[in-house]
């Protein structure tokens, strides 16, 4: 653990900067860490700077009363050998990074209250996952099938969001406005759906549209407002099982990080990047990086943002820049998601003492989620946080093989849900560890309510095995990994982000010469979807498609190209 703190908690002094920098990385969650080690491996000086006082944004972990606790690592899909996805992570990691496979079934959706509770298991398995499920809502067995066709058509045609953001822009202009994209697309032709208008055209059964729509949560849009497309690659990163990394979600930027050193950069946390510094001809050149009250210039050839489109063009960027029509368009493109909660359990007990196992939970008060979600977030913020509608469930310590030795005799759960931001901002500027008993209040309600919750689903979880329980709002979003409005899944992932117009205009090659932007904003959400945004960056950066090289390693169509990716 020693190493791993002292690989990721590296702080900002200006005689740590490495000299003759290529690039600094603003961020160091996946994308940006990601994009550094892209051009680390082709030999390039990147600097990553990160406000927080330790690495790997969404992938890092703190300590508390002696539990480690995983703030955004849940479970990753897709990383079956020598798949493209695989290749690439083990690339970024040196082969280091070492992954566990959860349970099978590996999540479980859970509708209806104590008296009247279906429980369905989710199996992965391109054949497992329907005919389970055909198992569980006898007689749907079509609505299933055309569920499966629908889900992978739309999954296959995701390539083409990559070309977009690639090709030049006069070449994705034509392919918008002609109405080629849709045409070549299935992922484009079916964005324009939401999830529930699919599912409540296939069956009639509110169970099992609840089960088709029910992991809308791994990108933070309810299904009435969910793009269909979005939805189904979800459905698909799953498909051929679910797994979480060995040693606990430090262990990615713990990896990833030496790369970088090696090839003369460095990661540098309590690095509060206040603005992005332009020469007269509109070029980056450098960040501005305040150490305490005083500010530190550091210059480079290029500037990549890994923090969020909205963070880089309304609070980076020099006034005049950011009238920018170019920049308008872009923001005028994108929202805001809405603001996450997590809760964060530390138990007394083994897993197997807490009848934890590694796998998900997904809990639902009915199946009709739209209309509850609508409730909940629309709702006055004393009545809302006493009756959250939907939480999920997982346990970092039962996935972890590493875990019991060392914390034995102790578990911890990880519980995450959705809050308005605006029902906290009251506090946002009060200290992050004393923000007033009204607040704290607040949370001991939401911890109690979801407590009660988990307790009735996990009958071996009482409360007197409960050591530590405190919750992340929003506003704790903000404070430590620097979302505007306490978001975890970047700009808003609904219908309107996946208009071919959007996917072409918001790419990681700035209207500004020299910026670029990476991670969940440029791609898609979540550990895959920041981890495209990187490669999609290092592909303008390099000239080089990065995705066709990780399907390249996987497919072993040709050697692969020592200097470029190693």
């Amino acid at each position: 653990m020693g190493s791993i703190l002292m690989t990721v908690r590296n702080s900002f002094l200006a005689s740590k900067v490495p000299e003759n920098l290529d690039a600094i990385v603003i961020g160091s969650g996946i994308g940006g860490l990601g994009v550094a080690v892209l051009l680390a491996k082709v030999g390039k000086r990147v600097l990553v700077l990160e406000q927080h006082d330790r690495a790997g944004g969404c992938c890092h972990t703190f300590s508390e009363k002696g539990y480690e606790f995983d703030v955004g690592i849940h479970y990753i899909g897709d990383l079956l050998e020598h798949k493209p996805f695989r290749c690439m992570v083990d690339q970024l990691t040196n082969g280091q990074l070492q992954w566990e496979p959860l349970d099978n079934p590996f999540d479980h959706v859970v509708l209806g209250p104590p008296e009247n509770r279906r429980i369905y298991p989710i199996y992965s398995g391109t054949n497992r996952f329907p005919d389970e499920l055909k198992k569980c809502f006898p007689g749907e067995g079509a609505a299933i099938d055309e569920y499966m066709r629908l889900i992978k058509k739309a999954g296959r045609g995701v390539w083409f969001l990559a070309l977009l953001k690639l090709v030049p822009v006069p070449l994705a202009k034509f392919l918008v406005y002609t109405g080629l994209a849709g045409r070549l697309s299935s992922f484009f032709r079916m964005a324009s759906h939401s999830v529930t208008e699919v599912v409540s055209e296939l069956t009639e059964n509110k169970d099992l549209r609840a089960v088709f729509s029910y992991s809308f949560g791994t990108y933070g849009n309810m299904p009435k407002d969910a793009s269909f497309s979005m939805h189904s690659l979800l459905v698909c990163h799953y498909l051929t099982g679910a797994w979480y990394p060995k040693g606990g979600a430090s262990e990615i930027a713990y990896h990833m990080i030496p790369i970088i050193e090696k090839a003369g950069g460095a990661v540098l946390v309590r690095a509060p990047v206040n603005r992005i510094l332009f020469n007269d001809n509109k070029e980056a050149i450098g960040v501005s990086v305040m150490k305490g009250q005083e500010e530190v210039h550091v210059r480079a050839p290029m500037v990549i943002s890994d923090a969020g489109i909205f963070n880089t063009y309304n609070q980076l960027l020099p006034k005049e820049l950011q009238a920018m029509p170019a920049i308008q368009n872009q923001l005028g493109m994108m929202k805001h998601g809405e603001g996450g909660l997590s809760i964060f359990l530390g138990l007394t007990g083994t897993k197997e003492e807490l009848g934890l196992k590694a796998d998900n939970y997904w809990i639902f008060k009915e199946n009709n989620i739209d209309e509850l979600a609508e409730t909940y977030m629309k709702g006055k913020r004393e009545e809302s946080v006493k009756n959250v509608p939907f939480v999920f469930v997982a346990s970092p310590s039962a996935k972890d093989p590493t875990w019991e030795e060392r914390s034995p005799g102790k578990s911890t759960l990880s519980l995450v849900s959705f809050a308005k931001y605006e029902w906290f901002e009251d506090w946002k500027n009060d200290k992050v560890t004393n923000r007033g008993a009204e607040y704290k209040n607040l949370k001991e309600i939401l911890c109690d309510s979801i407590l009660e919750v988990v307790t009735s689903v996990f009958p071996k979880i009482t409360r007197d095995k409960v050591e530590y329980i405190d919750a992340g709002t929003p506003i704790t979003n903000s404070h430590y990994i620097g979302c505007p409005k306490g978001e975890i899944y970047g700009a808003d992932h609904g219908i309107a982000r996946f208009s071919p117009e959007c996917s072409a205009t918001v790419r990681p090659r700035t209207p500004l010469k020299k910026l670029y932007l990476t991670g969940q904003d440029v791609f898609l959400c979540g550990f895959a979807g920041a981890l495209a945004g990187a490669l999609t960056c290092g592909s303008a950066i390099l000239h080089r498609n990065l995705h066709l090289d990780a399907v390249a390693m996987a497919n072993k169509t040709k050697p692969v190209n020592v200097k470029k990716l190693e």
